[in-house]
């Protein structure tokens, strides 16, 4: 079959796409890494690099603005064919990111319905490089979307034929630059994978590490390619959610910001890298470019943010008008359940029990625990009395680097206030992650060391993420014999909220560890 005998993709599906609008993240590492899975595109001649005519740039910009029905506009004036590819790339990633954020299962339904038809249009055609990496492309696209809304036995699969896809893809064209992104994010996603999930993944044939994973999305960021601008993306989102880099990933989606300062997405990883950093102070001057620039899709997971930045503050009675507005706009069941235990928190903190119990006693019944702050939110609806309020404050405020706040917090705290062990163990743990913040490293391995010896095997985080945190000092001061020894004390709690995400920290730091060692 010749290039000019090609069938060309249905341009009924133009006409197909559902209206597109609203927002969510890549949350756990996913999420993460699920937000932060954006592709690419190519034309019949084979572009080794993946440049994008001045047309598609401006589409593939409001996509990435989280503008989807204005991209489709746009992309509809792209009549070149030589851009076909890329067009059906756009198509693509601009559906998924819409089923990403409002998880719609209309929309869900349809976008699979598209992507089956897409797939089966490249089947039909001369197999080459650029046809190989949309058929990965789109396959972990589905299996993203397929994984967001709860099919998780149907995504593995469709990720597993990414995977193979990509790897025939390296193996013909090893010069093909865009096929750096779908490997680069396979391998973080595979590398990073919780340890009770490893063998199914590794009986299905497939393997990964992150550091080889962000090597690729590195070679992409610094290449000529269009593409380089969401492999920084991606990039800062896995320095900060996988290697725990958050000031440098911070720091880097900042430099990206000077070049693209009103950019909903960059703007919104950001955010997240920011408040994982204990910047919330900086976070909510992003909140307000963030809240002008609103055309494109609803950002409700923002609002949740938005939320927290405001409680770790201190100022509960607005942090309840962003959580109000979460809960009406955002259409998913996670971070339900946590943005309601978080406000019966905020009417606590405000001495406010009535509506303190009505929404402590709303966030059992609603949601789901398959997101980890609802996950934690589970365990805390589980006591039978509120948390104890200037833990609360100590915890919130430290979170979000108001170091003088956390510390008079904690400072006002007598022995016979604390009713229970689990609140003991809490404020050695509070003190630990105070001092590791505010740079008095040799306090906080001490307090983590008497963290990790008073709560022994009890079913709390606050013991595994000490043998984390005890193992990044360490790290950090190149004594890796002891922290390969505390990153696997914390794998070995078994019961606890944070499970999954201690679990993949750990494991990239050993990862770290053992590449350091062959170095």
């Amino acid at each position: 079959m010749t290039r000019n005998q090609r069938r060309q993709p249905p341009l009924k599906e133009l006409k197909k796409l559902p209206n597109l609008s609203v927002k969510h993240i890549f949350k756990k590492a996913g999420l993460v890494a699920c937000f932060f899975l954006l592709a690419q595109v190519t034309g019949w001649s084979t572009d080794k690099i993946w440049q994008f005519n001045p047309e598609v740039q401006k589409a593939y910009q409001s996509v990435l603005n989280l503008q989807p029905e204005i991209a489709l506009a746009q992309l509809s004036k792209v009549t070149d064919k030589s851009h076909e590819f890329h067009k059906l790339y756009l198509l693509g990633l601009n559906e998924t990111i819409d089923i990403l954020i409002t998880e719609d299962p209309k929309k869900f339904e349809v976008l699979l319905a598209n992507f089956k038809q897409r797939l089966e249009w490249l089947e039909t055609l001369e197999t080459g490089p650029e046809v190989l990496f949309l058929r990965a492309e789109l396959n972990l696209q589905k299996g993203f979307n397929l994984l967001n809304m709860g099919e998780e036995f149907n995504a593995v699969f469709a990720i597993r034929r990414a995977y193979n896809i990509t790897q025939d893809c390296i193996k013909k064209y090893p010069d093909f630059v865009p096929i750096k992104k779908t490997h680069g994010v396979l391998q973080v996603m595979l590398g990073s994978i919780p340890e009770k999930y490893a063998w199914f993944m590794s009986l299905l044939g497939m393997r990964g590490s992150v550091a080889v994973g962000q090597k690729q999305l590195a070679e992409l960021k610094n290449s000529k390619s269009s593409l380089n601008q969401e492999a920084t993306i991606l990039l800062f989102t896995i320095k900060g959610f996988i290697n725990q880099f958050f000031g440098e990933a911070a720091k880097g989606m900042l430099e990206y910001l000077k070049e693209q300062p009103e950019n909903r997405l960059g703007l919104f990883i950001t955010i997240n890298m920011l408040m994982k950093d204990s910047q919330a102070e900086k976070a909510l001057e992003l909140f307000q470019t963030l809240e002008k620039n609103n055309q494109g899709l609803p950002m409700y997971y923002a609002d949740y943010l938005h939320g927290d930045a405001l409680l770790q503050k201190g100022e509960y009675q607005k942090a309840i008008g962003y959580y109000q507005k979460f809960q009406k706009g955002y259409r998913s069941q996670s971070f339900k359940k946590d943005s309601y235990y978080k406000l019966s928190i905020c009417y606590w903190l405000l001495n406010d029990l009535p509506n303190a119990k009505i929404n402590f006693d709303k966030a059992k019944t609603v949601g789901k625990e398959s997101a980890e702050p609802d996950k934690y939110a589970a365990k805390q609806l589980e006591e039978s009395q509120m948390p104890n309020q200037k833990l609360l404050k100590a915890r919130f405020a430290t979170d979000g680097g108001y170091y003088e706040q956390a510390a008079a917090a904690l400072q006002s705290i007598g022995v016979s206030e604390l009713k229970t062990k689990k609140e003991q163990a809490e404020l050695l743990y509070r003190k630990a992650r105070l001092a590791h913040k505010t740079q008095d490293t040799q306090t906080a391995k001490t307090l983590y060391l008497q963290c990790i010896a008073f709560t022994k095997d009890n079913p709390w985080y606050f013991a595994p993420n000490s043998a984390l945190q005890l193992g990044y000092i360490a790290q950090e001061q190149k004594d890796y014999i002891q922290a390969k020894k505390y990153f696997e004390q914390a794998l070995t709690y078994k019961r606890h909220e944070y499970k999954n995400s201690i679990d993949s920290k750990a494991k990239f730091a050993l990862e770290q560890i053992k590449n350091a060692s062959k170095g």
